[in-house]
């Protein structure tokens, strides 16, 4: 029989989703049992004491879990985010339930061997309860005691070759998409840029010295399989300079509605007859600046206008493909909606090349820049993006030593006056002083 009555959360169960609660159930269950023979670190009854503790919580309409101080592991200041239950009485196993994040692998590839590993060492000195994976990217490992912390941290870095994630005002755990490991449409090693990034920025991603959070997320290709776009304060989108390649042959075929060449690669006109393809319905007309057209039986673009929605190429993908010049666009200051409401990343470096050879020498020094700056600037709690807003983004070019470009006009300016700074004039300001009492003050 259940320690505690769950009506609230038993609800939960009812829909025809599958329900976190059935799993926490279950591993409560499997820990009363204890049929691994595991000794248990922390109380057996935690997963017990959690459903209590969270079906109390939806009883009384507010949380449970308080902030009672910070905790970590020695010479971090990050990775570890402390949990307290407020009713340690109720529910003892559930005291002090702390969560540690574990650097998630570019890509997320993982070997089941080393899956089993981490599941080991939770089921041990855990609740055995993981997520995978949090918003930030890192696996998460949910509820523990703050003696075993250590015990975690030494298990992860000597025996596993792992390390804890980011928490707190300091570099967040990078994360990636597969990139040219498994996707054709890659314009850059996305892989190999995370994983440089996250080994040159240790100590930002461990010792917490920002005034807020700081992310950077990696997309190989303008399709945006991480979402990093809207996702991080500082995001790196794969693109090319050069035109999209197009195979006639290959657009005839679409057209002719060929049964080797289907469109959108099959993936979304197999769940209903949507009739054959029509080119002008399905990619010419619903290309956003209009840049492709027929001419006869060609398919002409006019790239110069191509702003790499990939929409056209996603939907044929055997007779377009990306251009050869390679490289990536850095796009700045996303956010979700904290101090200044949600925002987008703002494009700060329209193309840069990819290259490991120099340590992404290009790149580092936008990066460090931006963080000179926002350290200096920044107020407490104040992310990258809202600083962009509060003091211009012309100030983040004048900081980063970028040139104004076409790509970095959002809207047309609304302000009618133009400042313009003393070294930005020829002569200075003393030379249109006096041509302006020369011509026109008698």
């Amino acid at each position: 029989m259940a320690k505690h009555e769950t009506p609230f959360l038993d609800q939960l169960e009812s829909g025809p989703w599958p329900s976190f609660v059935s799993d926490l159930k279950q591993q409560a269950e499997v820990r009363a049992k204890n049929e691994a023979g595991v000794e248990f670190q922390i109380p057996v009854d935690c997963v017990e004491d959690l459903l209590g503790v969270v079906e109390l919580s939806y009883k009384h309409g507010r949380t449970h879990w308080k902030h009672g101080g910070i905790v970590g592991v020695f010479g971090y200041g990050g990775g570890v985010i402390g949990r307290y239950c407020d009713q340690p009485k109720l529910f003892p196993g559930v005291e002090h339930f702390h969560t540690m994040r574990v650097a998630q692998p570019c890509g997320k590839y993982y070997t089941t061997d080393y899956l089993r590993s981490l599941t080991k060492l939770w089921d041990l000195r855990g609740s055995g309860i993981t997520n995978m994976h949090g918003a930030t990217g890192d696996i998460i490992f949910l509820g523990t005691t703050t003696p075993q912390l250590e015990e975690v941290f030494y298990e992860l870095t000597h025996n596993l070759n792992q390390d804890l994630g980011g928490s707190g005002s300091n570099l967040r755990t990078p994360a990636d998409c597969l990139g040219s490991s498994r996707c054709e449409y890659a314009c850059y090693d996305s892989n190999a840029l995370c994983h440089f990034l996250t080994n040159e920025y240790q100590d930002e991603l461990h010792r917490p010295a920002f005034p807020y959070k700081f992310k950077f997320k990696f997309d190989a290709c303008p399709n945006g399989c991480v979402a990093s776009i809207a996702r991080s304060d500082m995001s790196f989108i794969g693109t090319w300079k050069d035109d999209i390649k197009i195979d006639q042959d290959a657009v005839a075929k679409y057209i002719a509605n060929d049964e080797a060449y289907p469109a959108n690669a099959g993936a979304f006109r197999g769940s209903r007859d949507w009739g054959p393809f029509d080119i002008n319905k399905e990619v010419i007309n619903l290309c956003p600046t209009k840049c492709m057209w027929m001419e006869g039986d060609e398919l002409k673009i006019d790239n110069s206008n191509c702003t790499r929605c990939m929409h056209c190429i996603n939907t044929m993908p055997r007779a377009l493909k990306i251009g050869d010049e390679r490289g990536l666009s850095i796009l700045v200051g996303a956010k979700a909606p904290i101090l200044d409401g949600a925002q987008m990343g703002s494009l700060l470096v329209p193309f840069v090349e990819v290259n490991p050879d120099d340590d992404y020498a290009a790149i580092t020094e936008i990066i460090e820049s931006i963080w000179d700056w926002w350290m200096e600037e920044g107020k407490n709690r104040e992310r990258l993006g809202e600083l962009i807003m509060r003091q211009g983004f012309q100030k983040l070019l004048e900081v980063t030593g970028i040139e104004a470009q076409p790509q970095h006009v959002a809207y047309p300016r609304t302000n009618p006056y133009i400042f313009w700074k003393e070294d930005e004039v020829e002569g200075g300001w003393e030379r249109d002083v006096v041509e302006y009492r020369k011509h026109h003050l008698r």
